[in-house]
């Protein structure tokens, strides 16, 4: 059965090293729906354009990773107000098997690991704050929170300790 697995939190929490981690993992026949490649190496587009825009395809490629990924793994800030109608189809489309992570940082620390990323040139803290979501979760799907003090190991490790449990 096809698993969805759902990693959200702000800007620099972790999200793309973990997701990139799990699908390297997992190998082949898993994919991997980065919001920020979509949005902005996919669609060239931002701000309330990128939702606007990346919003339909982000549901498409999910539906298309049900019928021939093993897993998907969905990963960005994803604010609840402006993609919930993304996880009201990965409901649709997952059902119980979906695995939801929640990446609750303070800032300070998401401002350390940006600091630390081959694209921390590319914005900084202004742009960071502007994104800034305090405990962003989703109505409609239960999401485990992570916090500062989990590895990258410990994360992958959970996930797949989660997704073998339910197997």
């Amino acid at each position: 059965m096809p698993k969805l697995i759902i990693l959200r939190g702000n800007s620099g929490s972790g999200k793309t090293t973990v997701a990139k981690a799990l699908q390297e993992k997992f190998g082949p026949n898993t994919m991997l729906l980065s919001h920020d490649m979509v949005r902005m190496q996919i669609l060239h587009v931002w701000s309330r354009e990128g939702v606007e825009k990346s919003l339909p395809l982000m549901i498409q490629l999910l539906r298309y990773g049900r019928r021939h990924s093993e897993a998907t793994i969905l990963e960005g800030i994803l604010p609840t107000a402006d993609y919930l109608p993304l996880f009201e189809a990965a409901v649709e489309e997952y059902g119980p098997d979906i695995f939801a992570y929640y990446y609750d940082l303070p800032f300070e620390e998401t401002l350390r690991r940006h600091s630390a990323k081959p694209n921390r040139d590319e914005f900084g803290e202004a742009e960071m704050r502007r994104w800034w979501r305090e405990k962003d979760l989703l109505p409609n799907i239960a999401e485990e929170i992570f916090t500062a003090g989990l590895s990258l190991e410990e994360a992958v490790a959970r996930i797949c300790r989660d997704l073998e449990e339910k197997a």
